[in-house]
């Protein structure tokens, strides 16, 4: 569990996909892999046209239209190749060395499983190649990786600019707790301003959990700020995200929190639309 893996496509996201997973990199001082998921289903692996013999197809048709499929999986598979190539290049420029490049034929969120044990951090765009240019729009899968992946996963906008604060949206589960833990052991945020805020009520009981947590941060190393707002729990945090040019912002992906309960079903798109910086997932 030891790489940063970050997933490239043909979409307007794959440079600060780029981007952000050579910061990523660097700041872990882990290996970079790049990886490009030709879709099985746009592009099969062999044609088996078999079901339309019987329709008055002759064998011939049969034959260009095996052919035809042969060469889009062909073309595709070289755009793909491009596309490393391409990535692996600006990664390069960016300062990392030698990253891995990988190609596979098959479904995103299957090859992601089982590539997930070496995975120490995922980096993905919040839109694929496929959805259009609609900048609230999210990519079809990733609510389905987000769900089945248990690791961090870093999810970039359109741009991605080095953070020059965090904010951790902090609500005492363990998820949260476990992301307090992270914080302060990794080196991905090293040297960069932590925001510790609480959304709900400023009772003695939520100050003392948020001040331990604080400290726990302190204690490594870190410039912390924290703060309870009232309110709903989404705006209230990009308002505070707002309010202090917060450049990347880490939250619990699921569970049964106020907090994480915002990112389940519909409100986990309304989350990744809306945001306009990094997000840091934790499962």
């Amino acid at each position: 569990m030891n790489n940063v893996l970050a997933c490239i496509d043909g979409s307007p996201q794959a440079a600060a996909v780029c981007d952000c997973a050579a910061w990523a990199s660097l700041q872990l001082d882990a290996p970079l892999t790049l990886l490009h998921v030709l879709d099985q289903q746009q592009y099969p692996a062999a044609g088996n046209l078999s079901g339309i013999i019987g329709l008055g197809s002759r064998e011939y048709l049969l034959e260009e239209l095996a052919a035809l499929d042969e060469k889009r999986s062909k073309l595709a598979l070289e755009e793909g190749r491009m596309m490393l190539d391409s990535a692996k290049q600006r990664v390069v420029t960016a300062g990392v060395m030698q990253p891995d490049v990988r190609q596979r034929h098959g479904d995103l969120v299957e090859s992601l499983r089982e590539l997930e044990s070496d995975t120490r951090l995922l980096v993905i765009g919040k839109q694929g190649e496929d959805s259009g240019t609609d900048l609230h729009l999210i990519g079809s899968q990733l609510e389905s990786v987000i769900r089945t992946l248990h690791r961090p996963i870093l999810v970039t906008p359109a741009s991605f600019s080095v953070p020059n604060s965090v904010m951790l949206a902090f609500d005492g589960s363990a998820t949260t707790r476990k992301g307090v833990e992270m914080l302060a052991s990794s080196p991905l945020f090293k040297g960069i301003p932590i925001h510790l805020v609480m959304v709900g009520e400023d009772t003695g009981d939520s100050r003392a959990v948020l001040e331990s947590a604080r400290d726990a941060l302190t204690a490594a190393g870190f410039e912390v700020h924290i703060a309870i707002r009232a309110g709903e729990v989404g705006p209230t945090l990009h308002a505070y995200q707002a309010e202090h040019g917060i450049g990347l912002l880490v939250m619990g992906a699921y569970g049964h929190s106020r907090i994480r309960q915002f990112l389940v079903g519909s409100t986990t798109t309304s989350m990744i639309r809306s945001t306009t910086t990094p997000l840091l997932l934790l499962r």
